[in-house]
């Protein structure tokens, strides 16, 4: 191994402040930041906060060297730095662990941090393992160094992220989103490693986040972005939950959500699942019984990895069941194919909007992908209709678009609300939703919360899958918990605790 700073080492003793100036940022007519300026500190958490589009990211990728300002600078205590590339910043003491990890899937942990750190260590794996060790422990950070990345879980394969840039001796560590794709607990063994950055090793963590939870809890102060500006900045603990958010949204008072009343169960179910069993290699599901009547939300929470996403797949015809049974309106289905499901008035949202929509397509194509037959005679598509269609969803559902607009350009909010608009202007009987607000700022969020209310309001029986267990017991009606594959509990929404649901989530049924 070649001589280097060491795990989490400042460059050059002390790590200076950094200082973000005047930083100005357009993509074409689109202003991504407007003189902005932000300085960071080594020991400390400094939380960004910001609607979606808010010029966060674009901020953090500037600062990574992931792209270039149109003005402005960037300084170590008086001294400017030229990041014109992730290897500028990190030479710098920069690191950043974006959203979605850029891992050599069939390589393993040490070979991925190895390749990673060409520059820092030499090739021999048997160092880089030894290294690999010490800075799980020092950090909490365990992991297995011989692991191939796609065995991995996506908390574990965010360590690995996490790994990379501690290793390349970074003074500071941006990570944008991370808990967007964690389960309840793996967010709070996250947290922990970020408190443990800032007291033992002194690194300056800048935390882009949308949870208020999370920004309370680990950081030292919190700066808003609205519209590419810099609106405040100062101590999370001078500042409430509700000011924050009316900073992020240009108003004084936002409204803060109720939780779901008790409701009494009417009818019969329209969704039953009868011992529903799927026998895969890597997990599955073991009888799975279950129930949703009209207008209610059934809620299912569970730490990542326990057969929601085979629930999900099993919803949506992409995973045929082995035993059990799916009713829907008392109709016992012969095989859950995607079309014997639609057939039912069964609709689905999964958890990737991404893969659920095709970017390059109009808005309008997207909203009719899942329905084109109603929109087409036998040899034309009727493009009057379609966009006459999309116009009612775009004002129906508030989306801030034109039919017109390729889908991959609009912000995850709007994304999502085509997403539901396109599932719920069909009416379907049952909607399975997974994970509709992962990574959805504040608004968006309870915007689209409030869509999926309205739609149980009006008899449309809701399975939500989410690992946000604020957003279950905010408005579920039944909280079904799962746990290796079964449905281990189910608790009234309206009087589940945070403790009873982690409980049930960990196995534990007294």
């Amino acid at each position: 191994m070649n001589s280097h700073e060491g795990v989490g080492a400042t460059h050059g003793g002390t790590a200076p402040s950094i200082f973000l100036r005047g930083i100005s940022k357009a993509f074409g007519e689109t202003i991504a930041l407007s003189d902005v300026s932000l300085d960071l500190r080594a020991g400390e958490v400094h939380a960004l906060l910001g609607e979606n589009g808010a010029g966060k990211t674009t901020l953090m990728k500037i600062l990574y060297g992931l792209t270039q300002p149109d003005t402005g600078l960037i300084e170590a205590d008086g001294v400017q730095l030229t990041i014109n590339s992730p290897r500028d910043a990190r030479a710098a003491g920069i690191g950043m662990v974006t959203q979605h990890f850029s891992l050599v899937k069939n390589m393993t942990v040490v070979e991925n941090i190895a390749l990673a750190s060409a520059s820092t260590f030499s090739l021999d794996l048997g160092v880089v393992r030894k290294e690999i060790k010490a800075a799980s422990e020092r950090f909490g950070l365990e992991v297995s160094p011989d692991a191939v990345i796609s065995t991995l879980p996506v908390a574990l394969q965010q360590r690995v992220e996490i790994l990379k840039a501690l290793m390349s001796g970074c003074s500071y560590l941006i990570l944008d989103e991370p808990t967007a794709v964690l389960g309840p607990q793996d967010i709070d063994s996250l947290l922990d490693v970020i408190k443990r950055l800032r007291s033992e090793s002194g690194i300056g963590v800048v935390l882009i986040s949308h949870k208020m939870a999370e920004i309370e809890q680990v950081a030292d102060r919190v700066s808003v972005l609205r519209r590419g500006k810099v609106v405040s900045s100062s101590s999370v603990s001078g500042i409430s939950t509700q000011e924050l958010i009316g900073l992020m949204m240009g108003t004084d008072e936002v409204a803060v959500a109720q939780r779901r009343t008790s409701k009494q169960l009417v009818g019969n179910p329209i969704l039953a699942l009868n011992g529903v069993g799927v026998n895969i290699e890597m997990g599955g599901l073991s009888e799975v019984s279950l129930d949703v009547h009209p207008g209610e939300i059934v809620g299912i929470a569970g730490v990542s990895g326990n057969g929601q996403a085979e629930l999900v797949r099993v919803l949506s015809g992409t995973l045929a069941i082995d035993k059990g049974s799916i009713v829907v309106e008392g109709n016992t289905l012969g095989k859950n194919s995607p079309q014997s499901l639609m057939r039912a008035g069964v609709g689905m949202l999964g958890e990737d909007r991404h893969a659920s929509a095709v970017h390059a397509l109009q808005v309008m194509e997207n909203l009719v992908l899942d329905c084109i037959d109603s929109f087409a005679t036998r040899f034309q598509l009727k493009q009057k209709e379609i966009l006459q269609h999309c116009e009612s969803a775009i004002a129906q559902f508030e989306i801030k678009t034109t039919p017109k607009q390729a889908l991959g350009t609009l912000s995850g909010g709007n994304m999502q609300k085509v997403l539901l608009a396109r599932l719920f202007s069909r009416k379907p009987k049952v909607a399975i939703i997974s994970q509709p607000t992962r990574g959805l700022d504040v608004m968006a969020t309870r915007y689209v919360r409030s869509l999926i209310m309205k739609a149980s309001t009006e008899g449309t029986a809701v399975l939500l899958v989410s690992e946000d267990l604020d957003e279950v017991l905010e408005i579920a009606d039944r909280v079904a918990v799962m746990y290796r594959g079964a449905v281990i509990g189910i608790v009234d929404g309206s009087t589940a605790t945070r403790e009873t649901i982690g409980q049930l989530m960990a196995g534990i049924t007294k």
